[in-house]
């Protein structure tokens, strides 16, 4: 599949970039609230532009250029960002976010860094039958690992459960489908899911399609500190998705058309 057509003079639709505001690496968090405070990590941080949920902050990191750019919540307007930057020459992009943890044994604040999305969600079945897989791409994966490694913060691996509906996940005794829902759910979390939440399977799954590099570290709340308010620190999340972009810098390697 080919996407978008761009050039050095068009702006992208959404995003309202250019091909020369952006380099080969994106990290993408769904709230514009903490793109400015991803971008502190960076060398040179300067904010860009804003378009609705979407906001974009530029830095470096070893010489590279390096994007913070806002998702907004859920698929669609996950996926127009992934589509956007693609378009515009990123070639690898990391989502950085936070989600409900779905076993009671991790600890508010853990994170995860999801090798896959259960696609429970209608955005990626515009792209692929839902039976082919949302997977990260292994280098970006291994690069997070080992910088949340650095890091010394309690994280885990595994496959996050991404869905449309937030209520219909944390109040679905009150959704006409209730039984259902509440079956899915523990059918995901008996299979090893690890977490909720809404945009994995967008980046993955249009990634995929596009011949990307994409991969997301996800900080968790444990279902007492949903119930509570009791919001984890992000400095170990931001630290840790930054580090994995330097590391694959430091690679220098760019996606194989074709593989994942």
């Amino acid at each position: 599949m080919k996407g978008i057509r761009m050039n050095n003079q068009t702006s992208a639709h959404h995003l309202h970039l250019r091909a020369d505001d952006v380099g080969r690496y994106a990290l993408l968090p769904g709230n514009p609230d903490q793109v400015a405070s991803i971008a502190a990590l960076l060398d040179d941080p300067e904010f860009v532009v804003r378009n609705r949920e979407f906001e974009t902050w530029r830095g470096t990191l070893d010489g590279e250029t390096v994007i913070v750019t806002s998702t907004g919540v859920g698929g669609p307007s996950t996926a127009l960002a992934v589509e956007e930057l693609a378009a515009l020459g990123v070639d690898t992009m990391i989502r950085v976010g936070v989600s409900g943890s779905m076993r009671p044994d991790i600890v508010n604040g853990e994170l995860a860094v999801l090798t896959a999305a259960i696609r429970d969600e209608g955005t990626t079945r515009q792209y692929l039958p839902v039976e082919f897989p949302a997977i990260a791409d292994i280098d970006v994966v291994l690069a997070l690992r080992d910088a949340a490694d650095r890091a010394g913060v309690p994280y885990r691996c595994g496959p996050a459960h991404t869905k449309d509906s937030y209520y219909g996940e944390t109040e679905p005794e009150r959704m006409p489908l209730a039984a259902t829902l509440t079956e899915r759910f523990e059918a995901w979390r008996r299979g090893g899911a690890v977490c909720s939440e809404m945009e994995t399977a967008a980046v993955f799954i249009v990634g995929s399609v596009l011949k990307v590099r994409t991969g997301a570290v996800v900080l968790m709340w444990s279902q007492d500190a949903i119930d509570d308010g009791t919001a984890p620190s992000g400095d170990p999340l931001f630290a840790t998705a930054v580090d994995a972009v330097r590391t694959l810098i430091g690679a220098n390697t760019r996606p194989a058309v074709g593989a994942r």
